[in-house]
């Protein structure tokens, strides 16, 4: 089976799990674990901040600095389609008591005037003011998108002059830095919280970061054990981070070509999809273009032995390049999903 349902599939290498097996261990939670502290140092400076918090998971670092930055009662501002918004169990209402507003956005992306229009002055009684604006980039509803870092400072900087905290979900910051050549750092800068994802095109088994400032970090680190996210000798799994930080950023090139390679052939082959749109590692193949509904696709792609996986999107399925799909897999795929489908390959 090809596995491009999601670049959660990685698995760590054999010298990743040799950093994990030789990592020096302490207790996590009373902040004595030399390699998470190590990870936590790389992570912040990678994502522009004084700080950063060493979490399990990405969703948890998004709720904590919803809940770190947000006012109880008052609203989460977002695009309609964000991870935050369609894929967190509303957590923002949940843990923080924030009423979410979520936006329409182009390519996962929304504007300054979105956002001033977005934020009523309240009455003081019934009207319910924002406190809060979360950002994602990459985007993964829209495709893997990435914020341009001029548009993204402007709307960051009219949210700061309405008064909001800033946070951004950049779970795929990385993808994004890659494939601009723009340090990760310098979106993570503008904000006042930035999440970064282990688990993903990183390699790792687990793991994410929330970065900030120290008042920020010391606040989230509360926020943290009340979340039942305090850990003991993590660095077994931080070493992990590290090995990813220090081999895997670079090599998200390599995705990201193969995602295009994958685009062009399958365009090429009458697969409707529109590979102007690939920026990083995600394809999007419309098989409602084909009159098709998205299980009829996931089962008849399934059966030849491509796996990709729906989304949020109407007769929308995408694929994820990741590191361990190599150009092999690309090319078979490329081959079998035509088929699969019931399009026509033409030659070129």
């Amino acid at each position: 089976m090809i596995d491009l349902r999601s670049d959660t599939g990685t698995r760590p290498s054999p010298a990743m799990r040799e950093a994990m097996a030789r990592a020096e261990v302490g207790d996590e939670q009373r902040r004595e674990d030399p390699t998470v502290l190590a990870l936590e140092e790389r992570a912040a400076a990678f994502l522009g901040h004084e700080e950063a918090v060493y979490l399990p998971t990405a969703t948890m670092a998004n709720e904590i600095a919803l809940a770190i930055l947000g006012v109880r009662g008052t609203e989460l501002i977002v695009e309609e389609n964000a991870h935050i918004m369609i894929a967190e169990l509303g957590g923002a209402a949940f843990h923080s008591g924030l009423q979410t507003r979520g936006l329409p956005g182009y390519r996962g992306r929304i504007t300054s005037d979105q956002v001033r229009a977005a934020v009523h002055a309240s009455d003081g009684f019934h009207i319910p003011t924002a406190s809060v604006l979360a950002l994602e980039n990459t985007h993964n509803t829209a495709g893997g998108t990435i914020w341009p870092l001029d548009e993204f400072a402007a709307v960051v900087e009219t949210a700061r002059g309405i008064g909001l905290r800033v946070h951004l979900d950049g779970a795929r910051l990385a993808n994004a830095a890659v494939a601009l050549g723009v340090p990760a750092s310098e979106w993570g800068r503008h904000c006042d919280t930035v999440t970064l994802c282990l688990s993903k095109g990183l390699g790792c088994p687990l793991g994410a970061l929330l970065a900030g400032s120290r008042e920020l970090m010391r606040r989230a680190r509360v926020e943290k054990h009340r979340f039942g996210g305090a850990m003991r000798q993590a660095g077994i799994v931080a070493a992990a981070g590290v090995y990813a930080l220090e081999h895997n950023v670079d090599r998200l090139a390599d995705d990201h070509e193969r995602a295009r390679r994958l685009a062009e052939g399958w365009y090429e082959r009458g697969v409707p999809v529109d590979p102007e749109r690939v920026e990083t590692n995600f394809v999007q193949v419309d098989v409602g273009a084909l009159g098709m509904e998205k299980d009829e696709a996931l089962a008849r792609l399934e059966a030849e032995g491509v796996a990709l996986t729906p989304t949020v999107v109407p007769g929308v399925l995408r694929a994820l390049t990741h590191l361990d799909v190599t150009d092999d897999d690309v090319e078979r795929a490329i081959e079998l999903a035509p088929r699969a489908l019931g399009v026509l390959a033409v030659s070129g």
